[in-house]
């Protein structure tokens, strides 16, 4: 299910940028900022090293299911 949301023109800039660098959607790319900083708030002791090896290890296994299920 998606919903509408209004975010300001800089912040759709900036991750129009970041999307076509990393080959994401611009709503892939707000997503992905979104779980760094839901991870970030859930533990604050954690690094961004950490949470992006958690957020890869995340899609590496949802991947693995797909190809085996």
């Amino acid at each position: 299910m998606s919903t509408t949301i209004q975010i300001s023109d800089t912040l759709a800039a900036e991750a129009r940028q970041h999307a076509q660098v990393f080959q994401r959607s611009l709503p892939g790319q707000i997503e992905f900022w979104s779980s760094i900083g839901k991870i970030a708030e859930e533990n604050p002791d954690l690094n961004y090293a950490i949470i992006k090896d958690i957020l890869l290890a995340r899609q590496e296994t949802e991947l693995q299911e797909y190809q085996l299920g």
